[in-house]
């Protein structure tokens, strides 16, 4: 029997963070769908997904959303779970009601049922139909004491663990001479370590070649430094996913871009990948022209 596809009904109190919840989940790779009408989701769930990829699906509904009843809702998920396909769960939010009035003030936002009338008007009947969903809901947050990153944490934590949440990792090499990434999230400068550029039958190859390599590599200071970078990464990069960071690019750069950088960068995405990541690598410069006249010549002695 295959796996029953994760939905995520979303409801609660007007407010309350429901668009944070969606956003967060939509970073982690879910397929969201804000504000639908009772009668479209078993229609929307049974429709062909996207590029043939079936992927968690999150709905959000309210005591505003069109066709919306309780008892309908209730039957829905229980069906639904019942067929064997899906395995649907349901969220509410709640939030006290002097925060819920005070969020209302700060943004100058009207409440959906209470367009013509105090906000408070509105929260209190709110809360008055959506009582009995709070109380069948099998998953309950409390808003009213969260800020918008702490409820991403939340829903992450819960969520987030598919092996979607991952933030989209990219390593580029690059040259200095013609300017940094502007991508660049990290950047590491690797024009310490000793130049090929400067070795004649070097020059014209580049980091991804054996020779140029092995040239690179075998600067003093190279395995301490680069592992050491490597050892940050591992550290930095769970820190990442766990803020919900959803691109990360780590720039990596020498003069020209086609030597130490290049080298250096394939090296990293090497190591990550056997840690389990899974980078993209590029060589923004690794096609460039050399241009003499930018590298740094080495000192001479005579």
């Amino acid at each position: 029997m295959s796996e029953r596809r994760p939905v995520l009904i979303v409801t609660g109190m007007s407010g309350a963070g429901k668009l944070t919840v969606l956003r967060t989940l939509e970073d982690a790779g879910w397929e969201v769908v804000d504000n639908l009408p009772l009668d479209l989701v078993r229609q929307m769930l049974n429709m062909p997904a996207v590029r043939g990829e079936a992927r968690s699906v999150a709905v959000s509904l309210g005591a505003h959303t069109r066709g919306f009843d309780i008892e309908r809702l209730v039957d829905l998920v229980n069906n639904l779970n019942e067929e064997g396909r899906y395995n649907v769960g349901t969220l509410f939010l709640d939030c006290d009601t002097p925060e819920l009035e005070r969020r209302y003030s700060e943004t100058r936002r009207r409440h959906p049922l209470a367009l013509d009338r105090p906000a408070a008007d509105g929260i209190a009947h709110e809360r008055m139909l959506l009582d009995p969903l709070k109380r069948w809901a099998n998953r309950l947050i409390d808003t009213t004491a969260l800020k918008a990153n702490e409820l991403q944490k939340a829903i992450r934590a819960d969520f987030g663990s598919t092996g979607e949440n991952g933030p989209t990792l990219s390593i580029l090499s690059f040259g200095y001479s013609r300017g940094l990434p502007r991508s660049a999230d990290l950047v590491f400068d690797m024009r310490f370590l000793r130049n090929p550029h400067w070795v004649p039958e070097l020059r014209p190859g580049t980091g991804l070649d054996p020779e140029v390599a092995a040239y690179v590599s075998g600067d003093p200071t190279y395995e301490e430094a680069v592992s050491r970078i490597e050892a940050l990464l591992l550290v930095l990069l769970p820190r990442y996913r766990a803020e919900g960071k959803a691109y990360l690019t780590v720039a990596v750069g020498c003069t020209g871009g086609r030597h130490r950088s290049v080298h250096v960068a394939d090296r990293i995405a090497n190591r990550l990948r056997i840690a389990g990541f899974s980078p993209t690598l590029s060589h923004r410069d690794l096609k460039a022209a050399s241009q003499d006249s930018l590298e740094r010549s080495p000192l001479v002695t005579e």
